[in-house]
Protein backbone atom coordinates (compact mmCIF):
# COMPACT_ATOMS: atom_id res chain seq x y z
CA UNK A 1 0.00 0.00 0.00
CA UNK A 2 1.70 3.35 -0.60
CA UNK A 3 1.81 6.09 1.77
CA UNK A 4 -0.16 9.95 0.79
CA UNK A 5 2.32 12.53 1.00
CA UNK A 6 0.62 15.80 1.80
CA UNK A 7 1.31 18.96 -0.09
CA UNK A 8 0.66 22.46 0.59
CA UNK A 9 0.43 25.00 -1.69
CA UNK A 10 3.69 27.96 -1.34
CA UNK A 11 2.22 31.39 -0.01
CA UNK A 12 5.31 32.52 -2.61
CA UNK A 13 7.44 33.64 0.43
CA UNK A 14 9.27 30.00 1.79
CA UNK A 15 10.48 31.85 5.37
CA UNK A 16 6.66 32.75 5.85
CA UNK A 17 5.68 29.03 5.15
CA UNK A 18 8.43 27.79 7.48
CA UNK A 19 7.56 30.25 9.92
CA UNK A 20 10.28 32.22 10.38
CA UNK A 21 10.05 35.23 12.25
CA UNK A 22 10.43 38.47 9.77
CA UNK A 23 10.00 36.20 6.45
CA UNK A 24 9.29 39.37 4.18
CA UNK A 25 12.73 40.77 4.93
CA UNK A 26 14.68 37.30 4.85
CA UNK A 27 12.81 37.21 1.10
CA UNK A 28 13.62 40.55 0.24
CA UNK A 29 17.41 39.69 1.67
CA UNK A 30 17.51 36.60 -0.45
CA UNK A 31 16.01 38.49 -3.37
CA UNK A 32 19.01 41.25 -3.00
CA UNK A 33 21.81 38.63 -2.65
CA UNK A 34 20.36 36.84 -5.51
CA UNK A 35 20.87 39.84 -7.71
CA UNK A 36 24.20 40.74 -6.50
CA UNK A 37 25.29 36.76 -6.78
CA UNK A 38 24.61 37.82 -10.55
CA UNK A 39 25.99 40.86 -11.07
CA UNK A 40 29.01 39.01 -9.19
CA UNK A 41 28.55 36.28 -11.89
CA UNK A 42 27.35 38.91 -15.02
CA UNK A 43 30.65 40.73 -14.65
CA UNK A 44 33.14 37.75 -14.37
CA UNK A 45 34.31 39.00 -10.47
CA UNK A 46 36.60 36.39 -8.57
CA UNK A 47 35.28 36.80 -4.74
CA UNK A 48 38.89 38.42 -4.05
CA UNK A 49 37.57 41.53 -6.37
CA UNK A 50 34.37 41.60 -5.64
CA UNK A 51 35.33 41.93 -2.00
CA UNK A 52 37.71 44.75 -2.93
CA UNK A 53 34.40 46.91 -4.93
CA UNK A 54 32.00 45.64 -2.34
CA UNK A 55 34.81 46.78 0.43
CA UNK A 56 34.05 43.70 2.33
CA UNK A 57 36.56 40.86 2.95
CA UNK A 58 36.52 37.63 0.85
CA UNK A 59 35.05 35.96 3.35
CA UNK A 60 31.80 38.00 3.74
CA UNK A 61 31.83 37.75 -0.34
CA UNK A 62 31.78 33.96 0.36
CA UNK A 63 28.96 34.33 3.06
CA UNK A 64 27.06 36.25 1.14
CA UNK A 65 26.84 33.99 -2.38
CA UNK A 66 25.99 30.87 -0.33
CA UNK A 67 23.10 32.96 1.24
CA UNK A 68 24.36 33.15 4.39
CA UNK A 69 22.36 36.58 4.98
CA UNK A 70 22.67 36.84 8.83
CA UNK A 71 25.26 39.70 9.38
CA UNK A 72 24.25 41.87 5.78
CA UNK A 73 21.19 44.48 6.65
CA UNK A 74 19.29 44.84 3.68
CA UNK A 75 20.43 48.50 3.10
CA UNK A 76 23.82 47.07 2.79
CA UNK A 77 22.67 44.92 0.42
CA UNK A 78 20.89 47.35 -1.69
CA UNK A 79 24.49 49.57 -1.16
CA UNK A 80 26.49 46.24 -2.33
CA UNK A 81 24.23 46.84 -5.76
CA UNK A 82 24.40 50.05 -6.20
CA UNK A 83 28.77 49.36 -6.10
CA UNK A 84 28.44 46.85 -8.51
CA UNK A 85 26.45 49.22 -10.93
CA UNK A 86 22.64 48.82 -10.01
CA UNK A 87 20.29 51.41 -9.77
CA UNK A 88 17.91 51.09 -6.56
CA UNK A 89 14.84 52.58 -6.80
CA UNK A 90 11.79 52.34 -3.60
CA UNK A 91 8.55 53.06 -4.42
CA UNK A 92 6.18 53.11 -1.59
CA UNK A 93 2.59 52.68 -2.17
CA UNK A 94 -1.22 51.81 -0.43
CA UNK A 95 -1.54 48.15 -0.24
CA UNK A 96 -4.99 46.34 -2.39
CA UNK A 97 -8.07 46.21 0.56
CA UNK A 98 -7.70 42.54 -0.06
CA UNK A 99 -4.47 42.79 2.09
CA UNK A 100 -4.91 43.56 6.07
CA UNK A 101 -0.44 44.73 5.84
CA UNK A 102 1.60 46.05 3.20
CA UNK A 103 4.46 43.82 2.13
CA UNK A 104 8.60 44.01 1.34
CA UNK A 105 9.32 42.86 -1.98
CA UNK A 106 12.25 43.39 -4.69
CA UNK A 107 11.66 43.59 -8.30
CA UNK A 108 14.27 43.38 -10.77
CA UNK A 109 14.26 45.19 -14.26
CA UNK A 110 15.95 44.58 -16.65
Amino acid sequence: MAKTIGVVESSGNVFADIGLPNPEERLAKADLAIRIASAIRSRRLTQARAARILKIDQPKVSRLLRGRLSGFSTERLMHFLTLLGSDIEIVVKTAPRSRRLGRLRVVAVA
